[in-house]
């Protein structure tokens, strides 16, 4: 019986997320357009905050129950999962594409300088309040040069309703409790099957916190948005190193395990370089899709070894 309603929870979630994802989305364009902001700049800042909201939510609540190690295993496990099985899944739906945006100006180094920083502000096995302190000027930089940098792709304004801004706030909390009865009917199945809970949190939680970009990142590239798709994801990792580790350590000690510094970590930061690489050239092909499912799902098989 717990089986099926874990089961039940997991479904009825995911198609919540399914739904609400679309209203999000084009509130979210809508209004942003309104405002003159390119859909890139609405993917990389207004999106992304709202589909990482699970996984602040959820790492904040692991440091109330005494379960702080969760929070960098959250934050690792997503950002893997955004750029290897996120941008994965939408080059090979989409079979391929360019970006308009060029995602070197800013967005990039950002991204990049948010992995290395959280590498070494770990290195040691802790995290400041200081260090949150740093993560948290952090996002305010790369929220401010990317609205200062942002010409609007050269769009007309368009007038939003007041049932946009309705929509956006429906989408954005259906979005969130979505993704966390996702999260309850994944964690309460992969428990029941008697997994480890640190392998739970850095594939199962990180998998169902990252559910939102998916939906919202694929439901993107199937309307022709592809930059809010790379926008997306660029965000979402952005504000999960400097927002979900920067405010999590203000509510109590986070816990390093000395095993993410072994693997995990050093395999974000890998992915996040890979990246970049790959979009240099401004093109994404269905073969790097391949590849960095591939690399995705070999961060599942090694970090689920254990259990074999």
């Amino acid at each position: 019986m717990l089986l099926a309603q874990y089961l039940v929870i997991f479904v009825v979630a995911l198609v919540v997320l399914l739904k609400a994802s679309d209203w999000f989305i084009d509130s979210a364009e809508e209004i942003g357009l309104s405002l003159g902001i390119s859909p890139f700049i609405i993917g990389v800042t207004i999106i992304a905050f709202g589909t990482s909201l699970p996984e602040l939510a959820t790492s904040v609540a692991s440091v109330f129950a005494d379960n702080s190690e969760i929070v960098i295993a959250n934050v690792v496990g997503s950002n893997i999962t955004n750029i290897a099985l996120v941008l994965g899944l939408v080059a090979i739906y989409v079979k391929g594409f360019e970006m308009e945006y060029n995602i070197w100006h800013i967005d990039m180094p950002f991204l990049w300088g948010s992995a290395f920083l959280l590498y070494f502000a770990v290195y040691d096995l802790q995290f400041s309040i200081f260090e949150g302190m740093l993560f948290i000027v952090g996002i305010v930089l790369f929220l401010s040069y990317s609205f200062k940098s942002d010409n609007g792709d050269g769009q007309e304004k368009v007038k939003a309703s007041g049932k946009s801004f309705l929509m956006l706030i429906v989408g954005g909390v259906l979005v969130w409790l979505g993704a966390t009865y996702t999260i309850e009917g994944i964690t309460g199945l992969s428990t029941l099957a008697g997994i480890d809970p640190e392998i739970i949190a850095v594939t199962a939680v990180a998998l169902g916190t990252s559910l939102p970009e998916v939906i919202v990142s694929i439901n993107a590239a199937r309307k022709g948005k592809t930059s809010m798709a790379v926008g997306n994801v660029l965000g979402s990792n952005i504000f999960n190193t400097y927002v979900v580790m920067g405010v999590s350590c203000f509510f109590g000690e986070l816990v390093i395990p000395a095993s993410f510094l072994e693997f995990s970590l050093p395999m974000m930061i890998a992915m996040t370089v890979l990246f970049g690489i790959i979009a240099n050239n401004k093109k994404f092909t269905s073969w790097e899709g391949a590849l960095l499912l591939l690399f995705y799902a070999f961060f599942l098989l090694e970090s689920l070894k254990s259990l074999f």
